[in-house]
């Protein structure tokens, strides 16, 4: 037998009888059945009468398909170790009042972190924020990051490193984490606003362990002597 191109054409093959109908002619299907039934022999009409039927190719019942059919649309609910609660704590409206009042920001806002409530105040009380510098605008859209982007973003505020030092003194922390936004826009990279920071921190309180996350700096190597050199103790990349 050939093969058929099924374009257009409803195959419809009865032993050894083989008729190829239009479907465009499907209201005419039964009449053409019948001529090709009624010139087959006996045998061969027992033998289609006694073979299976639609059901015997019907897996599962209409009920059972629809059911799983809403079942897999249904939204599974999510595992107790993924879900969160909306942060209350003492420690957690503190810090943030602080934060908003001193005008800076964190990576744990910015990044809109689903651990914030349990790093700012968790069962124990107490409050770890890793510090953002340089403003809360990005040059760069990284497509994972959350965090806002600009071209040119807002000039850095000049009060940030001395009201950073202020709050991380008041709140008595013996480590702290400095990060940033990249700021391509500016010339050194935002690392002299970077460096003075840490160096207002060391100045409140010169036991405080600084470690900081910085950009890349385009790869700019003055600008990562900046850092160095300005009383940082752990330096790391961002």
């Amino acid at each position: 037998m050939s093969a058929l191109k099924w374009v257009g054409q409803w195959p419809a093959r009865i032993g050894s009888n083989l008729t190829v109908i239009n479907y465009n002619q499907l209201p005419s299907m039964a009449i053409v059945y019948r001529r090709v039934y009624s010139s087959l022999p006996k045998s061969k009409k027992e033998e289609i009468s006694n073979g299976p039927g639609l059901q015997d190719f019907i897996a599962k019942s209409p009920s059972e398909i629809k059911s799983e059919y809403f079942a897999k649309r249904r939204r599974l609910p999510l595992p107790p170790w993924l879900k969160t609660t909306i942060p209350t704590s003492k420690s957690y409206n503190k810090l943030k009042k602080d934060l908003r009042s001193l005008k800076l920001h964190t990576v744990c806002e910015e990044a809109r972190c689903p651990n914030i409530g349990e790093c700012w105040g968790g069962e124990s009380g107490t409050a770890t924020a890793t510090i953002m510098v340089l403003g809360d605008t990005c040059t760069r859209g990284c497509r994972f990051c959350s965090v806002k982007t600009a071209r040119k973003p807002p000039p850095p505020d000049p009060d940030e490193p001395v009201n950073t030092a202020a709050a991380l003194a008041e709140w008595g922390l013996d480590y702290v984490v400095l990060t940033s936004v990249d700021r391509d826009d500016l010339p050194d990279g935002g690392s002299k606003h970077f460096a003075k920071t840490v160096q207002e921190i060391k100045k409140r309180n010169s036991n405080m362990l600084v470690e900081v996350l910085t950009p890349d700096f385009r790869g700019d190597k003055e600008a990562v002597g900046n850092v160095v050199n300005s009383g940082v103790d752990v330096y790391a990349h961002n």
